[in-house]
């Protein structure tokens, strides 16, 4: 492993020495120098005592014992001065030679630790990973060197499957350990000795494993194009707290990446056009309550991602644009106090995403233009008291959308100007309190809208103005006590309708 660090050019000698005269030259001029001095003191302090006893009645005549003392007076203290100002500047050269000889040994320490890291055997690159380390503690002016040399290691190939002819016996221990050391050096931001401000750059390392847990993200890190092929990666309990992180291009074939209990409340988290085809990655019961965590233009055919029992009263979680082929997002039992969710033009065509069981009372859930051709977007059992469920202008070819079970006290769903040429939209078992579901400008080519065994006590399920020419609206054994159920202005050809105790519109 080839490192360098550039060191200042240093004179031969070690320092600047300035040039010196003879003492046989400086002692007499500092001798006629001192006379000089003492002679215009002299001249100076008799012509102020003069004028003093002058100004007196009747005038007195000059004390010379008293002008000779002013005299010596101000000879010590410029002498004291001058003394002060010479220890001084041998105090400052004393520290510079000082510094210099630390520089010195530093930079050898530096030398000596990266070749260490290069060794052959995996017992001496620990020691170089512990050496570097440290030696990043000891050097401020170079410790963000020190961290880029380790991140540099991280970056290099490895083989991670040990049965592989380029597999290195003792390297996932190294690797492992140079994880390590950086998170110990990222949980106490307020350390002198912290790496929180400093940058990490990650970007196309493998990772079979690696433990950040607790660590203090407050600055640039860098996982972009990185390949997580197994183990786990923890960011247990970590602290976002401004700064970005960057996972763009990752592939995550296998293992989990771990954000629980990680609390978001600033920066970023870039997934963009990362590509999930196995794994986990997890934000079990995280705290959003600002920055950002962004999937736009992701890929997920396989494995998880898991926001389950999340906690969101701020910020964003972007998948605008996302391609959903397989694989589960689930956002269970979290609860949305703000934030916005949003899925923004987003193709789903197999898979899940789920919000079950969880609690919306702000913030907005954004499917606003996503193409659903398959899959299951899940609301059951969801309590929405709050806040909006977007929709709108989506388009359903098939696939699910289900709210079976859900209690609406307030709040509104949206599904205005969306198009419906296939699947299913269940509001089976739901219970309206309050709230709106809006169906305004809907198109039903084909589908199935269920209310069957729906309780609507207060509130309003809206199809003002949408178009039905095929499948089937059913409210069979719906309740309506109160709210309103409206179809103003809408247009039927072809649909059967199973009204249960409910009013058939006109036209039906």
């Amino acid at each position: 492993m080839a490192v360098s660090l550039r060191r200042k050019r240093e004179s031969p000698r070690g320092r600047y020495t300035p040039n010196l005269w003879p003492v046989w030259i400086v002692a007499p001029l500092a001798l006629i120098a001192a006379g000089v001095l003492g002679w215009v003191i002299y001249h100076y302090a008799y012509d102020h005592f003069a004028q003093a006893a002058a100004d007196q009645k009747p005038p007195k005549p000059v004390n010379i014992n008293d002008v000779l003392k002013a005299t010596v007076t101000a000879l010590t203290l410029i002498g004291a001065v001058l003394a002060g100002l010479y220890a001084y500047r041998k105090q400052l050269l004393a520290e510079g030679d000082a510094h210099r000889a630390d520089a010195s040994q530093l930079a050898e320490r530096y030398t000596t630790a990266a070749e260490q890291l290069g060794h052959d055997q995996a017992a001496v690159r620990l020691a170089g990973v512990y050496a570097l380390a440290r030696l990043a503690d000891d050097w401020t002016e170079q410790r963000q060197v020190c961290i880029d040399v380790l991140c540099a290691y991280l970056r290099m190939p490895y083989e991670p499957n040990p049965t592989a002819p380029s597999h290195k016996e003792g390297e996932r221990e190294v690797r492992q350990t140079i994880i390590r050391v950086i998170r110990d050096h990222l949980r106490q931001p307020d350390d002198p000795i912290s790496w929180c401000q400093h940058s990490f750059d990650f970007t196309g390392a493998t990772f079979d494993g690696g433990d950040f847990r607790e660590s203090h993200f407050r600055a640039e890190v860098d996982f972009s194009g990185a390949a997580f092929t197994g183990g786990t990666v923890s960011f247990v309990s970590a602290m976002f707290s401004d700064g970005t992180v960057h996972f763009d291009n990752a592939a995550f074939s296998d293992g989990t990446v771990d954000f629980r209990r990680a609390t978001f409340s600033g920066g970023t988290v870039h997934f963009r056009h990362a590509a999930f085809s196995g794994g986990t990655v997890t934000f079990g019961h995280a705290a959003f309550n600002g920055g950002t965590v962004d999937f736009g233009r992701a890929t997920f055919s396989d494995g998880t991602v898991n926001f389950g029992g999340a906690t969101f009263s701020g910020g964003t979680v972007d998948f605008d644009l996302a391609t959903f082929s397989g694989s589960t997002v689930g956002f269970g039992n979290a609860t949305f106090s703000g934030s916005t969710v949003t899925f923004d033009n987003a193709t789903i065509s197999a898979g899940t995403i789920h919000f079950s069981s969880a609690t919306i009372s702000a913030g907005t859930v954004d499917f606003s233009s996503a193409t659903i051709s398959g899959g299951t977007i899940h609301f059951g059992r969801v309590t929405i008291s709050g806040g909006t469920v977007h929709f709108a202008d989506a388009m359903f070819s098939a696939g699910t959308v289900h709210f079976g079970g859900a209690a609406f006290s307030g709040g509104t769903v949206h599904f205005a100007d969306a198009a419906f040429s296939g699947s299913t939209v269940d509001f089976g078992h739901a219970a309206f309190s309050g709230g709106t579901v809006h169906f305004s400008h809907a198109t039903f080519g084909g589908s199935t809208v269920n209310f069957g065994d729906a309780t609507i006590s207060a509130g309003t399920v809206h199809f003002g103005g949408a178009a039905f020419s095929g499948g089937t609206v059913h409210f069979e054994r719906a309740t309506l006590v109160g709210g309103t159920v409206t179809f103003d202005d809408a247009a039927f050809s072809g649909t059967v309708f199973e009204w249960g105790p409910l009013p058939v519109p006109a036209g039906a």
